[in-house]
């Protein structure tokens, strides 16, 4: 058990780019404008505000399995890893290069608070140019894999990017959500959402909740080589599926069938019974293959 333990990286805890240096193939790892060749955000200077040469993302050329791959990682320790002018231009200048070169799959190591408010509308422009940019590489027929288990989650804008992602890869570290729970308390009150109450926080947002709810295709362990592995499996048995009308409507339906059932409930330990969990309050104690085996027994 120690020589275990002690082999194991935690993904919450790396920095990006050691996430990519343990994601891809080693010595694949090629990074397009690194510290060296990019620059800071104008915004952040004109506020006196701190940079960083990368702006929090990095791009880069790798392999995966011998595979081509083309991969974006998010700084969460750099500003949450808001989305601005910059960090939102590197992003969709790699989907788009994408789009045209059709590496394998686009890995999307997203860990961010959202939108940098920092700079306004231009990191509000730069969300909707990602959101773009994605659903135009897999339209080219590239999938575009959201990996999720950083500190910062996947909120605000960037919970929508990897909603658009053709799946999501997440830990039970993970969070996924539209608003932030801070978000909602200032708006809404404590008495609306305790952000304080990490157990709720993870009930209603994190990685558990959601592999549940079906919104990720895979929960893997905090560490960089169960992505690794996630991200190869998932990428061996998947083809872009062809956009149509049909698709779209049919998950229509089911974010309507799920507001309909669940829209009262407050905590995942609702949700989860409803689901058809004998114990729900039992879930937050299982390991990752034990949920794996729950979800597969729920009635569908």
């Amino acid at each position: 058990m120690i020589a275990s333990l002690a082999a194991r990286h935690s993904w919450f805890e790396a920095t990006a780019r050691a996430r990519l240096a343990g994601l891809l193939d080693p010595g694949s790892f090629s990074e397009i404008l690194p510290p060296a060749e990019s620059n800071p955000s104008p915004h952040l200077a004109l506020l006196d505000l701190p940079g960083a040469f990368d702006d929090g993302v990095v791009v880069c050329y790798g392999q995966l399995g011998k595979r081509p791959i083309f991969a974006i990682a998010q700084e969460g320790q750099f500003m949450g890893g808001a989305v601005g002018e910059i960090h939102g231009a590197k992003i969709v200048g790699m989907l788009r290069r994408a789009a045209q070169e059709k590496p394998a799959a686009v890995l999307f190591l997203i860990d961010s608070g959202g939108v940098r408010l920092h700079e306004a509308n231009a990191g509000l422009i730069a969300i909707s140019e990602i959101m773009r940019a994605v659903l135009d590489a897999r339209a080219a027929g590239v999938p575009v894999i959201a990996l999720v288990g950083g500190s910062c989650g996947a909120f605000g804008g960037m919970g929508i990017v990897a909603k658009l992602c053709s799946a999501i890869v997440i830990s039970e570290e993970g969070r996924l959500a539209l608003s932030g729970p801070e978000v909602i308390e200032t708006v809404a009150g404590v008495e609306e959402f305790d952000s304080k109450d990490r157990a709720l926080v993870w009930r209603v947002t994190g990685g558990k909740h959601r592999y549940l709810m079906g919104d990720c295709a895979m929960l893997v362990e905090d560490d960089i080589a169960a992505f690794r592995s996630g991200a190869t499996e998932f990428l061996a048995g998947w083809s872009e599926p062809v956009p149509s009308v049909a698709h779209l409507r049919a998950g229509q339906q089911t974010l309507e069938n799920r507001l309909a059932a669940y829209a009262s409930y407050r905590d995942g330990l609702q949700v989860w019974a409803a689901l058809g969990v004998a114990e729900p309050e039992s879930v937050p104690l299982l390991d990752r293959d034990a949920l794996v085996a729950l979800k597969e027994g729920l009635p569908t």
